[in-house]
Parts: structure tokens; C-alpha cells; sequence
């Protein structure tokens, strides 16, 4: 789980950064939240969160009115005309560990954001101070550049400041300007819990066990569990997910039950057999768990988006 609204306030009082918090419901645009702070001066961000063909994720911060064109930015970073495009809803929960509409530079104080690459429009330095959301979008903070860049330090990050709407050439002799900023690391989305249907997908890995060794099967994720995955979870069907789960690990048992292995590992299989099933059932048990996390997101999201204020 990653930090909460109240723990990064309280890093940032205790780097001593200077902000101030504002409270408001529920926003998911940078218009809906201009109607509560935008009266206050300072510069509104837009926040997107970017996905390569490769797999490498980026956060593009910027000002609200900073026009932000995807495909001159890509060609920038040296990865063609189309190769960037906006990360899935589910990279948000997994990576940034951030709901819908709170992805701002503050969120990659999470660890599991530690190959997400940012890029700052260098606008920001032009206002007094500006507005992001402190992991959580019903709360507006307004922070200076330099209370901005001394949180980035402090997760050992470089702030990058760039000029978002230029335009320059990319050719044989003049590389991307930007290619420095693309991450070194890709990253890999955990699949959603096997089933005992895809179960007969598996390849073998070695282990040793005292001074012998034997073969383990892990199993790979089926194309049902792959298509499943772009699919939000249902969350009312407990019963299933829990059924599969102990069918899961019932195959294992039952699998690795066997008169050659009993003979092989004696007293030592039963020792075998418990580490074999805690890993595959923490594995499963953390994916079932994401996946819920992600469906109330997007619950909660919903319902935010129907909630509208009374106005006095």
C-alpha cells in the first residue's frame, strides 16, 4: 500500500517545505479543481501519466494552459511519432499506488514508482507558487519550485525542467534532445491470480532442499488470465475467487503428493511442500488483492464524480 494523503504532509513538514492545504470534494479535472483554488492565484497542473511501446512509464507535469502535443514529445525522447500513449488505469494502482485523477510529481514518492521518469514543464519557475494534489484529489497544496524540488531531492530524484512546447528538429545530426530522460527500466504489471484451469501452462525450476534437488513447477499466466487483466474485477463474486484459490492450491497439494517424491524427500517434504504453497499463495493473495484495491478505485471514482457539492 502505498503512503497516504497524511503521511506525505507530514514529510513535507518535516523537510520543512513550506505549503499550504486546501480541502475540497472530489475533482478529476484541473477545471473542476480551478472552481476551488483557482481564485487563489498561482499556477493549476495538468498531470498525464505516459506509457513507451517498451513498457517504461513517465509522468508529464505541466501547466494547466502549457500545450502538451504526445506526439512531438515522443519524437523528442527518441522513441517515433507514436510512441507514446497514456498508461492504463490499472499502471496507477500497481505503480504510482495513486486513484484516478491524483497522478502528480508528489506520487512518485512511493518506491514502486522508482522507474517512472518526470518531466517538469519549465513554466512552473514562472509562477509564485503552484497547485498539485498530495496523493489524493479531494486536497489542493500549493507549493514553490524550489519546496517542489526539494521534495524530489529527497527521494533522490533530479528535477528535470523542460520546454514543453518546443518543437525542435530530430534527425541525423541532431538526436533527441530529451532521449536522457527516458527510463533505463521497463515495467511489468503483475498478472491477475491463475486459476486451476490454467494451471497445465507451466514451465520447471530447480531448488535445492538440503543437499538434494528437484524439479518445481510454476505456472505461467494463461491468455484468459491476460485478457482478464484489462478487465476491472468483479466485486461482489468472492465466493469464485476464493474457490479457485483453494482449487489452486489443492492441484498443488495433490500434485506434489507422489509415492517418488515421498521416497525422495522423506521427512523434508512436508517442509518443501509449505514453502511451495505459501509462495504460490502469496503471489495469488497479492494480485487478488490489487485487483480488489483497484475495482473500489474506480467504484469510488464513479461516485465521486456524481457527488456535486452544495453551494451556499
Amino acid at each position: 500500500m502505498g503512503l497516504s494523503k497524511e503521511h506525505l504532509l507530514a514529510r513535507l513538514k518535516e523537510l520543512q517545505i513550506d505549503f499550504s492545504q486546501y480541502d475540497h470534494p472530489v475533482v478529476l479535472t484541473v477545471e473542476a479543481q480551478a472552481k476551488y483554488v483557482g481564485h487563489l492565484g498561482g499556477g493549476l497542473s495538468k498531470n498525464l501519466f505516459l506509457k513507451d511501446k517498451k513498457s517504461r512509464f513517465y509522468i508529464v507535469s505541466a501547466l494547466a494552459d502549457t500545450k502538451v502535443d504526445l506526439k512531438v514529445l515522443s519524437v523528442r525522447l527518441g522513441l517515433g511519432k507514436g510512441g507514446l500513449r497514456m498508461a492504463p488505469e490499472e499502471s496507477l494502482g500497481e505503480i504510482l499506488q495513486v486513484p484516478l485523477g491524483c497522478v502528480t510529481p508528489l506520487s512518485l514518492v512511493n518506491e514502486s514508482a522508482c522507474n517512472v521518469s518526470l518531466l517538469l514543464d519549465q513554466k512552473f519557475k514562472s509562477q509564485e507558487f503552484c497547485f498539485f494534489h498530495p496523493l489524493s484529489n479531494d486536497m489542493s497544496i500549493s507549493l514553490t519550485t524550489n519546496g517542489l524540488d526539494k521534495f524530489l531531492k529527497s527521494i533522490k530524484r533530479d528535477p528535470s525542467y523542460v520546454d514543453l512546447e518546443a518543437n525542435p528538429s530530430v534527425g541525423k545530426d541532431q538526436p533527441p534532445d530529451l532521449a536522457s530522460l527516458v527510463p533505463s527500466s521497463s515495467v511489468v504489471l503483475a498478472d491477475p491470480p491463475e486459476t486451476a484451469a490454467s494451471s497445465k501452462d507451466c514451465t520447471e525450476n530447480t531448488v535445492s532442499v538440503g543437499n538434494k534437488s528437484t524439479k518445481m513447477s510454476t505456472s505461467k499466466p494463461s491468455i484468459n488470465a491476460k485478457k482478464a487483466q484489462d478487465k476491472p474485477a468483479n466485486i461482489t463474486d468472492v465466493g469464485k475467487m476464493v474457490d479457485d484459490l483453494l482449487d489452486s492450491t489443492s492441484l498443488l497439494v495433490l500434485k506434489e503428493i507422489t509415492e517418488e517424491n515421498i521416497k525422495e524427500h522423506g521427512e523434508e517434504l512436508g517442509e518443501l511442500l509449505s514453502k511451495k504453497i505459501k509462495n504460490q499463495l502469496a503471489a495469488e493473495l497479492h494480485n487478488t488483492i490489487m485487483i480488489f484495491k483497484n475495482t473500489a478505485y474506480t467504484e469510488g471514482f464513479h461516485a465521486g464524480m456524481h457527488c456535486h457539492p452544495k453551494r451556499s
